[in-house]
């Protein structure tokens, strides 16, 4: 049987492994030219909201769990307007989030429950998880929600899933 802090750390992967699969599913339907496009001059491009990511899940996962330096210019993700194509954009993120995973399965209960100061908050280990895997699941929406936009498609993220089954008690 697993502890509390082995399934936190597991299903915390898995989720972002998960929005990783997302994302690249986006990125493939999408042109070089529509993941810098913006809808409009108050919202962020795909490859914004990849670069700002990439720079989140460093600095909270990586940098303060991870005990690395934080080297995040938190401006430069979201001005931007190209410089990354769409196979760096998604290395990049990939990158990063197998290095994040690698820090999230080394951390123990102490880890979870020591305070850290990231950006401006001070958080617990649990508390940066959270924030880092709802963060990221918040940004993989916008960029489902932009890509069905401008594709006009169902992105068929659960297309072999039957999500009309009930829970069984």
């Amino acid at each position: 049987m697993k502890t509390f802090s082995e399934e936190l750390i597991g299903q915390s992967i898995v989720r972002m492994e998960e929005n990783t699969e997302r994302i690249e599913k986006c990125l493939a339907m999408l042109s070089e030219d529509e993941v810098w496009k913006k809808p409009n001059l108050s919202s962020n491009s795909v490859g914004n909201l990849i670069l700002h990511l990439c720079g989140n899940i460093r600095q909270y996962i990586i940098s303060s769990l991870g005990k690395a330096e934080d080297t995040r210019t938190r401006d430069l993700e979201f001005s931007a307007t190209g410089g990354f194509s769409k196979k760096e954009l998604f290395v990049k993120l990939s990158k990063t989030v197998s290095e994040a995973a690698g820090v999230l399965k080394n951390l123990d209960e102490k880890d979870l429950l020591t305070v850290n100061s990231v950006q401006c908050y001070d958080l617990s280990g649990i508390g940066i998880i959270i924030h880092a895997v709802e963060h990221y699941s918040y940004h993989t929406g916008q960029i489902a929600f932009w890509t069905k936009l401008l594709k006009d498609k169902d992105l068929g993220f659960y297309a072999d899933q039957d999500l009309d089954a009930k829970n069984e008690i």
